[in-house]
């Protein structure tokens, strides 16, 4: 990036950029398993995190209620989890079926080898300082996303 433009020295500007070099690598691998990242978000969450409800979920993810809402039921439409207490509204729980576990197994390879990628491109040191900063930036902001 060339030096001379301060956008390309914005904290906000580098983020970003990042954040999309990461999004768009990531979701043409998962693709492959017909997933989204905020799926694999779900699948993580229910599968390996136990996060069973949807409000449960909407915290973990940090998006809203309602997006995660519309993603449950497309992921239970695609048979990668199924909903319990549905007749209650005020208690749903999500479970993975076998397809949604095997696509939770497959896909963390994948996004462990991204995670490797880029945080292999670190010093460990530095590695522990970026993820401590990117904390601090973070930290007291109580803004729910309608994606990631």
């Amino acid at each position: 990036m060339a030096e001379e433009y301060t956008l390309h020295n914005r904290i906000g500007f580098k983020v970003t950029r990042l954040a999309r070099i990461m999004e768009a690598r990531l979701e043409k691998q998962l693709s492959e398993h017909g997933i989204t990242r905020l799926m694999w978000c779900v699948l993580r969450g229910v599968g390996m995190e136990n996060v069973t409800t949807p409000s449960g979920l909407a915290d973990y993810i940090c998006i809203t209620r309602p997006a995660v809402s519309r993603l449950l039921k497309t992921m239970e439409e695609r048979g990668l989890l199924a909903r319990t207490g549905m007749d209650d509204k005020r208690f749903t729980e999500v479970a993975l079926t076998k397809l949604g576990e095997e696509k939770t197994r497959a896909c963390h390879v994948l996004v462990r080898e991204l995670n490797d990628h880029f945080a292999g491109k670190l010093d460990p040191g530095i590695y522990e300082t970026f993820m401590t900063a990117i904390d601090e930036l973070t930290q007291d902001e109580q803004v729910q996303l309608m994606r990631l």
